[in-house]
């Protein structure tokens, strides 16, 4: 889809289609089962309101307590599964998952940086 002369428009919408693909899947955005819009607009406003408060915690975590040079920050992803495994479905063996999750971390920040280093040779190529 072309957008025109008007750019600002054309990264809002972007913006708004990235939001609503992470409300789908971060907090089931897309899971509804409603028949009335009262029942609609309740779900929707709490799914919203969940993801808020998911990305208000990586922001809170990127600004108060920045990853070591080996992890990625804390994502609205990984926070939503801490979130699941140490509140909503407690295990007895917290600590593997803490663990896991350093380790999910630690691999996608090397992975990042792999594809970076090859982004950048294959540019440098002739």
């Amino acid at each position: 889809m072309r957008c025109g002369h008007n750019f600002r428009s054309c990264g809002g919408r972007w913006s708004v289609d990235e939001s609503f693909q992470a409300g789908k899947s971060q907090v089931g955005l897309d899971q509804h089962q409603v028949r009335r819009w009262n029942s609609w607009h309740r779900f929707t406003t709490l799914a919203m309101a969940a993801l808020a408060v998911l990305t208000i915690c990586a922001a809170d975590a990127a600004t108060h307590a920045p990853a070591a040079a080996d992890l990625i920050d804390l994502t609205v992803n990984e926070i939503r599964r801490l979130l699941n495994t140490l509140v909503i479905q407690p295990i007895r063996d917290r600590a593997h998952r803490l663990r896991w999750s350093q380790w999910r971390r630690r691999h996608q920040a090397r992975a990042r940086r792999a594809h970076y280093a090859r982004r950048l040779s294959l540019e440098l190529q002739p």
